[in-house]
């Protein structure tokens, strides 16, 4: 896993555009519409995506359709998974904690 996929999921607006590419291959026109922001620039977002492996790109005809790739987005899953088993441990302790001071 690389720093880029963290930079590149850093912005609000290139998580967006990951959630849109979820149900599936869009071009880039449909995916711009989505925002208050030039083409170009919605296009300089997908590029850092696609820089970072997060979103393939390819031609149909003139338009450019992007495409979600999970094999970074599992990578990282997999990677913070220890993490979340530690911040899970350390909220139900607190929870019991609460819980006995309820009593």
């Amino acid at each position: 896993m690389t720093v880029d996929v963290f930079a590149a999921l850093a912005s609000p607006v290139r998580r967006e555009l990951t959630a849109l590419l979820l149900d599936g291959p869009r071009p880039v026109n449909d995916l711009a519409a989505h925002f208050s922001m030039s083409r170009p620039s919605v296009s300089e977002h997908l590029k850092v995506l696609r820089d970072a492996g997060l979103v393939s790109e390819r031609r149909s005809g003139r338009q450019r359709l992007y495409r979600l790739e999970a094999a970074p987005l599992r990578e990282l899953s997999q990677w913070l998974s220890p993490y979340e088993r530690f911040w899970r441990e350390k909220l139900s302790n607190l929870r019991d904690l609460l819980d006995e001071e309820d009593l």
